[in-house]
């Protein structure tokens, strides 16, 4: 049983290098199996976040190459109900990033999920992503819109949080071109 896990890993390993082949070059940055959102640089993760130019490609490509979907290059020939599986995956991963720039910039205390590497999310999509999505990040009590947010019901954090996107992309992408 060992030997399967083990050729997994291998095979993840193998199509997260291919794919982070391609974010090294694009970000000149060292990325790995074992990289979180918090290990890149704020320039990456901001590109990544603000969804700008190609940067969906990014993601499809290193959600393809750890599934062994083949390469970024190829999402248009997938069949429907795997580009539903790679867009889904790449929202979830969206996310995540724009939540790790709320965090970097100060806004948030904690998120679900940041103690994955970005392949464990990916890998693990089905079982971690319904947990995480679950859950709701906390906004940092530092942050002047704090006492609205705690004066809140449950339901209605994730609304407020999502509504903080715009404005935190603007922040992170001044923030990161003065870094």
């Amino acid at each position: 049983m060992s030997d399967v896990i083990d050729l997994r890993r291998r095979r993840i390993a193998r199509g997260a290098e291919r794919a982070f082949r391609n974010w090294r070059k694009r970000f000149n940055e060292e990325f790995a199996v074992d990289t979180t959102f918090e290990g890149i640089s704020i320039h990456t993760l901001a590109f990544l976040a603000l969804g700008k130019e190609d940067a969906a490609f990014y993601f499809y490509d290193l959600i393809m190459n750890v599934r062994g979907m083949g390469s970024g290059f190829e999402f248009n020939m997938l069949k429907p109900a795997q580009k539903m599986l790679v867009t889904d995956q790449y929202l979830f991963l969206l996310d995540q990033a724009r939540y790790a720039c709320m965090q970097r910039i100060g806004w948030l205390q904690s998120r679900p999920g940041e103690e994955f590497t970005i392949v464990e999310l990916i890998e693990n999509f089905d079982v971690v992503a319904p947990s995480l999505q679950a859950d709701i990040p906390v906004l940092a009590a530092s942050h002047p819109r704090y006492d609205e947010f705690a004066a809140l019901r449950t339901i209605e954090k994730e609304s407020f949080i999502r509504g903080l996107i715009p404005a935190a992309l603007d922040e992170i992408e001044r923030y990161s071109s003065t870094r």
